[in-house]
């Protein structure tokens, strides 16, 4: 079975890709995820530009205008639907965590 495309995203992907829910240029976007995540999580330059082209080239991204030499981009159908996927995974995720964990708390106390 083909893998599905972008089925996990990394930490860097999923912020950059909520960054890029409004039109943004890049060091608008590093600035964000940094804002986002009070810091904990960095997206250098080449690591921003890569996944840019990257999402670019695979129709997630689109580019929207210039402006004093920056690039706007923004993210297009395809690209929600990703990070709505990534969205509703994570959620699953942390719902599991909490019944396991909370199991765990519970036996520990009787």
């Amino acid at each position: 079975m083909a893998r599905k495309q972008l089925q996990n995203l990394t930490e860097p992907m999923y912020y950059v890709m909520l960054s890029l829910l409004k039109p943004i240029h890049g060091y608008g976007i590093m600035k964000n995820v940094d804002k986002i995540t009070k810091g904990r999580v960095k997206v250098g330059a080449g690591t921003l530009y890569a996944l840019l082209s990257r999402f670019e080239k695979e129709k997630i991204v689109k580019k929207v205008s210039s402006e004093d030499g920056k690039k706007i981009y923004v993210l297009i159908e395809k690209g929600l639907e990703i990070l709505e996927d990534e969205h509703a995974r994570l959620k699953l995720l942390v719902e599991d965590g909490n019944l396991l964990l909370g199991e765990i708390s519970y036996e520990e106390e009787n």
